[in-house]
């Protein structure tokens, strides 16, 4: 499996999950001096910069991987940049992962997403909520089996194990938890077609996902 956006907070806990777990990871890093950190997980690194790849050539890197988990992100750069990562390149994923035998792609996005998503144009988080909006929208008319993943806003605090998959207003939810629900979808394909927004809660990451099947 292939994780895109392997040096992202999120990204390197999930890593080291999946790793832990027995699964073959190998997680894409635009920057070199990266690669220790997630090697440090357990997973192999990639050195690949996905917002100046082609479709061809993604195709080419993901060529074998049966998952695709998209974590990355322009990280609150231009609105240009923003645009780039956050969507065109993240359809040109979706286009390469079509190349290969029906592979599960999971979009790590936010809780908010969606194309009426209320930020004002004057806001500074306008072009991100625009460009996850899109992308979101372009993987469910895609023919690939999807899971969008809509965690709230992430926190630093340790995992509790808990989320809340029924929650209509975004609260928040660790990172640590977000991790762990990415290596549950990652081996349960049969959430395929969901988007799921979470919380932290009250339930175990695992009985709250089997809720959803």
């Amino acid at each position: 499996m292939t994780i895109i956006g392997g040096h992202g907070k999120v990204a390197l806990r999930a890593s080291r999950l999946l790793a832990d777990a027995g699964h073959d990871v190998t997680s894409w890093v635009r920057n070199p001096d990266h690669v220790a950190d997630v090697e440090a997980t357990g997973a192999s690194a990639a050195v690949h910069d996905a917002e100046n790849l082609s479709t061809a050539e993604m195709a080419q890197a993901l060529a074998g991987t049966e998952v695709v988990v998209w974590s990355a992100g322009a990280g609150g750069g231009s609105p240009e940049r923003t645009r780039a990562v956050d969507h065109e390149a993240a359809v040109r994923s979706m286009q390469a992962a079509a190349t290969l035998d029906d592979p599960l792609y999971i979009m790590v996005s936010y809780f908010g997403a969606k194309p009426d998503h209320g930020v004002p144009q004057d806001n500074p988080f306008f072009a991100y909520a625009e460009a996850k909006a899109a992308a979101d929208e372009h993987l469910r008319a895609s023919d690939l089996r999807w899971v969008v993943l809509g965690p709230s806003t992430l926190t630093d605090e340790p995992g509790t194990g808990r989320v809340d998959v029924d929650a209509t207003v975004s609260g928040e939810v660790t990172r640590d938890d977000v991790a762990a629900v990415i290596a549950h979808v990652v081996d349960h394909g049969e959430l395929a077609g969901r988007t799921i927004r979470f919380n932290n809660g009250d339930t175990p990451v695992a009985e709250a996902l089997a809720s959803l099947s």
